[in-house]
């Protein structure tokens, strides 16, 4: 199967930044401000009471630079009402579930005018649907021989009044595009894997971090042996924005340094639902520490229950 690259990637967050300490007070965070802190949060970025799921969508993919042709936008979300950009008081006053399929994915090729683009939305995977529309673009682009551009997008934002707190971990609104080509750019995706445990759909938060230290694990060697790679290869882990310490257990689990373990926006940003990898890995880029033939794990873990890992290398391309 011909290579698949990812060539640029951009993400947005909500217009309003808060600390801790001001969310805890109007109830946006549940857990001690204290345990909060030691975790690694200070900051979440939250939307502005206009600013739609949209709206981030558009920002992330207005500073990217498209290419004429897209042959396919990939656009997920992870909490369903940001699937659909129509207006809920519409269909109460109608009782039309048209106004419930408004598909921001539509919205946004014919807002972009990218008329020839097919249209797939991932709306199931919880925090890994970034991941899980990297998977899918590499496979439509080995699939489909005249396709040379995927726009995989993500983008979400809590309802008002939302707890901006889940399974202990401080929440941002945000979102993330990149672009994937036939065409060699800044990574090759070299493997992706997905686990979903769907019996544990419906797991409490303590379950959840649980699991995590059984899952991450599995699913980090089942990728790598889909990758024929070893953890000794692996030069940068970039995780989702959780509990940095959590992080530290899991590379010993893993047998990998935990300085190899790139978490830089955590304290800033928070975790932004399912735009955390681009976010960080944006962040890595920008210390010029990446190298060409360096391979980067992209690992997520999401409600469903779903966890997925993406192996990248970089190219003569990353500078």
């Amino acid at each position: 199967m011909n290579p698949s690259f990812v060539t640029s990637m951009a993400y947005s967050l909500g217009d309003e930044r808060h600390a801790l300490q001001d969310s805890a007070a109007v109830g946006r965070l549940q857990s001690p401000i204290a345990d909060l802190a030691t975790a690694g949060f200070a900051w979440h970025h939250v939307c502005a009471p206009q600013q739609t799921s949209y709206d981030l969508a558009r920002a992330a993919v207005s500073s990217l630079p498209l290419p004429e042709t897209v042959d396919a936008i990939i656009y997920s979300t992870c909490l369903p009402h940001n699937g659909n950009a129509g207006d809920v008081a519409a269909w109460s006053a109608s009782r039309d579930v048209k106004h419930l399929m408004d598909f921001p994915a539509s919205k946004l090729q014919s807002d972009l005018e990218l008329h020839s683009a097919a249209v797939f939305g991932l709306t199931q995977q919880g925090c890994t649907g970034l991941l899980g529309s990297l998977r899918l673009a590499n496979s439509l682009l080995a699939s489909e021989p005249d396709w040379r551009t995927v726009l995989c997008v993500t983008a979400d934002r809590f309802p008002e009044e939302a707890v901006y707190e889940q399974s202990y971990n401080v929440i941002s609104d945000g979102a993330a595009a990149c672009l994937v080509s036939a065409d060699p750019g800044r990574f090759r995706v070299v493997a992706s894997h997905q686990i979903t445990n769907g019996g544990l759909h419906a797991a409490s938060n303590d379950e959840t971090v649980g699991l995590f230290f059984s899952y991450i694990p599995n699913l980090v060697r089942q990728t790598l042996d889909r990758a024929s790679l070893s953890i000794a290869d692996i030069d940068w882990v970039v995780p989702q924005n959780t509990n940095h310490t959590a992080w530290t257990i899991a590379a010993r689990l893993l047998g990998i340094d935990a300085d190899r373990v790139c978490q830089p926006t955590l304290g800033e940003v928070g975790h932004a639902i399912s735009a955390d990898n681009v976010i960080n890995l944006s962040a890595l880029l920008d210390t010029g520490a990446l190298r060409p033939g360096q391979h980067v794990l992209l690992v997520m873990a999401g409600h469903g229950l779903n966890w997925q890992a993406t192996v990248l290398q970089a190219t003569e391309h990353i500078g």
